[in-house]
C-alpha cells in the first residue's frame, strides 16, 4: 500500500515538473514570438505607409535586447537576472511606443495591449523570483514573485472592466462562448475573483490553476476568431498575432504559478 502510495506520489510529482518546465519553456520563449510579430506587424505597416511604434534606430536596440534576454533564459544562464532583463526591456520598450504615438488605437484596443504587457512583465518577475525551477539553489525572492503576481491582477481586472464596459470585448465573448449574457456575466465575476486572488496573494496556487484551464481557452474561441477582429474591428493582423502570442505567454506565467506557486 504504501509502495503503491509512493508511485503514485512520484507520478504526481513528474507530471507538475513537466507541466512547470511547459509553462517555463512558454514564458522564457515568448520574446522571440513577440519580436518576429513586431517585425511583420512592422512590414504589415509598411505597405500601408505608416510608422512603426517605436522609430527604427532604437527598435533594433530594443529587439536585440529581448532577444539576448530570452536567448539566455531558454539556456538557463542567469535566467533571474535575464527575466529582470526581460521585464525591463518590455516596460521601456512599451513606454517608448506610448510616448512615440505613431500608432493610434482605440481606447478598448489600448486596454487590450497594455494589459496584456503587465501580466507578461508580471510573468518575468515572478520567473526572476525563482518560480519554475526544478533545481533551485537559491531561496526564492518572495517580494519578487509577490510583484508579479500583483501585475497579473491588474490585468485580470482589465479583462474584468473590458467585459463590462467595451463593446468589442462584450461581442467577442458573446459570440464565442454558449450561454449569453449569464455566462459573460459569471465570466465577469470569476475574473473578479482571480484578480482579488492575485492582488492579495491568497489561494494564488488555486487561482493560477483555474487560470491555466480559462487562457487556453480564451486564445482558441475569443483570441483565435480572426474573422472578428481582423475583418469587423479592423485591429492588424500581426497585432493580433503578437496579442495572441501575449496570451500564450502569460498562460506560462500561471501555469508555473499553478505547479510552483
Amino acid at each position: 500500500m504504501a509502495a503503491g502510495s509512493g508511485g503514485s506520489g512520484r507520478r504526481r510529482r513528474g507530471a507538475l515538473r513537466l507541466l512547470m518546465r511547459v509553462g517555463s519553456v512558454l514564458l522564457t520563449r515568448f520574446p522571440f514570438w513577440h519580436c518576429f510579430s513586431s517585425l511583420l506587424l512592422n512590414a504589415e505597416r509598411a505597405e500601408h505607409r505608416r510608422k512603426p511604434d517605436i522609430q527604427v534606430p532604437y527598435l533594433y536596440f530594443d529587439m536585440g535586447a529581448a532577444v539576448l534576454c530570452a536567448s539566455f533564459m531558454s539556456f538557463g544562464v542567469k535566467r533571474r537576472w535575464f527575466a529582470l532583463g526581460a521585464a525591463l526591456q518590455l516596460a521601456v520598450s512599451t513606454y517608448a511606443a506610448y510616448l512615440g504615438g505613431y500608432a493610434h488605437y482605440g481606447d478598448w484596443l489600448k486596454i487590450r495591449m497594455y494589459s496584456r504587457t503587465i501580466a507578461i512583465i508580471g510573468g518575468f518577475l515572478v520567473l526572476a523570483s525563482g518560480a519554475g525551477e526544478i533545481y533551485r539553489q537559491k531561496p526564492r525572492n518572495r517580494s519578487l514573485q509577490s510583484t508579479g503576481q500583483v501585475f497579473i491582477g491588474i490585468y485580470l481586472i482589465c479583462v474584468a472592466y473590458s467585459l463590462q464596459h467595451s463593446k468589442e470585448d462584450r461581442l467577442a465573448y458573446l459570440s464565442g462562448i454558449p450561454g449569453g449574457e449569464i455566462a459573460l456575466q459569471l465570466l465577469f465575476v470569476l475574473y473578479g475573483i482571480l484578480a482579488l486572488s492575485f492582488l492579495s496573494g491568497y489561494y494564488i496556487t488555486l487561482a493560477a490553476q483555474i487560470l491555466s484551464v480559462i487562457l487556453p481557452l480564451v486564445v482558441l474561441f475569443i483570441d483565435g476568431n480572426l474573422g472578428y477582429w481582423h475583418d469587423s474591428r479592423r485591429v492588424e493582423f500581426w497585432n493580433q498575432m503578437k496579442l495572441i502570442g501575449q496570451s500564450i505567454g502569460i498562460f506560462g506565467a500561471s501555469v508555473i504559478l499553478a505547479t510552483d506557486g
